[in-house]
């Protein structure tokens, strides 16, 4: 009765870790990440396990056999307890390792020689492969646990589940290797227990796959969302930077519908402001000049108004600002502010010339801009006006130049 329990357990769990070993395998070639590959690792070495349990009890092979087998369950019983944790522990904090691959080797190497060696029956087999499980498989659980991170709940559950099962399985082996610590009520059960055990382990282990599979789609979502956060990030100053002009740091043109819109139900001044005779100044200083220029332009704008008032540069050397709230006659004094900002700095001369009107509440923006840039024409062709009349009656009232 007890070898047929046996194979029925032992069939059970062949085709549940065969099952999940494919799985692993298709995942991660499927899904290319590192933390699959472990678990994928696992897997197979768990089935190498079972492949060499099989062979022993199928088979019978020649006692000089023995240990080599030994020696190999439990160095593949090892490797799949160490690979489980590298891939969960890589899934909760990616680059983390339980050890180096040459101390991974000779971890396992060093423990299926112990194997080899000392561990001559099953149940001493039994009790050295299943403390050492319950020891690695419940301390990761703990510190997977102690994170507390979304979609890992299930992975600490399964691994502190099958640490658990390996306990109870090593209190087992112990009771069958020494007898006199079984308890009375519990001997006659003890047999069928260590005969069926493995068909309960699969359990556990499916649950280990589930908690895989959830904690690596959680760190899939959040890298997701970081990626996301940092995309939008990412846009967002590329729209700065593309309505931004990189010669003053002023808003380029592009901002202005924004700047339309956020004044639509309500009144603004707006202001088309251009430097008088810039090409002048391009022409008999060189374009650094003018660039000069242009920034302490840009500059004394940004002083001479509020913070929350638009100021862009349009095009070249034409400016706007759209100043909420403000009246044509507020906005003139803001001008005033201005010129009188412009003739205290050092360096080349500063004039302008600008047309201000007011965008009325709903008023389309783009016909008051068109109002505000002829307004604008219309005191620089008065200014140039005025500058010819005032140059006549210079040379009109200068005296003649004595005949030497």
């Amino acid at each position: 009765m007890r070898l047929l329990l046996w194979q029925w357990s032992t069939a059970i769990q062949v085709s549940s870790v065969l099952m999940i070993a494919v799985f692993f395998a298709v995942l991660s070639r499927s899904v290319r990440r590192a933390e699959l590959r472990w678990w994928a690792q696992a897997w197979w070495a768990n089935v190498a396990a079972l492949a060499v349990t099989l062979t022993f009890w199928l088979l019978a092979p020649p006692t000089g056999v023995n240990p080599v087998l030994r020696g190999a369950y439990v160095g593949c019983k090892l490797a799949f307890t160490l690979l489980l944790m590298q891939g969960a522990l890589a899934i909760r904090r990616p680059g983390a390792r339980v050890l180096s691959p040459r101390g991974f080797a000779g971890v396992i190497a060093l423990y299926a020689l112990v194997g080899a060696a000392w561990l001559s029956t099953i149940d001493l087999i039994g009790i050295a492969q299943h403390a050492t499980m319950s020891a690695l498989f419940i301390g990761c659980g703990l510190v997977i646990a102690r994170g507390n991170e979304r979609g890992f709940r299930w992975l600490a559950a399964g691994f502190l589940v099958r640490g658990s099962l390996a306990l109870v399985e090593f209190v087992a082996y112990v009771m069958d290797f020494a007898p006199r610590f079984a308890p009375a009520r519990l001997s006659p059960q003890l047999p069928t227990f260590l005969a069926v055990h493995s068909s309960v382990d699969s359990g556990s282990e499916w649950l280990l796959a589930l908690g895989c599979v959830l904690a690596l789609y959680g760190r899939i979502q959040r890298e997701l969302e970081q990626y996301n956060t940092e995309l939008l990030a990412a846009q967002e100053d590329l729209r700065r930077l593309a309505d931004r002009d990189p010669l003053t740091g002023l808003a380029n043109r592009r901002s202005l519908p924004e700047a339309f819109r956020s004044v639509h139900d309500g009144s603004a001044a707006l202001l088309f402001l251009d430097l008088d005779d810039f090409k002048r100044i391009n022409d008999l200083h060189g374009h650094g000049a003018g660039d000069d220029c242009l920034r302490r332009f840009a500059d004394a704008l940004r002083e001479s108004f509020r913070p929350g008032d638009v100021v862009v540069r349009y095009a070249g050397d034409e400016f706007v600002v759209v100043a909420p709230g403000l009246d044509e006659g507020a906005a003139a004094q803001r001008v005033d502010v201005l010129r009188t900002h412009l003739a205290s700095l050092d360096g080349l001369a500063i004039t302008f010339s600008v047309g201000i009107v007011t965008l009325a509440a709903g008023e389309r923006a783009d016909e008051a801009l068109v109002k505000a840039d002829e307004a604008m024409y219309a005191a620089k062709s008065q200014r140039r006006r005025t500058s010819k009349v005032m140059t006549a009656e210079f040379r009109a009232v200068r005296p003649p130049v004595a005949a030497k």
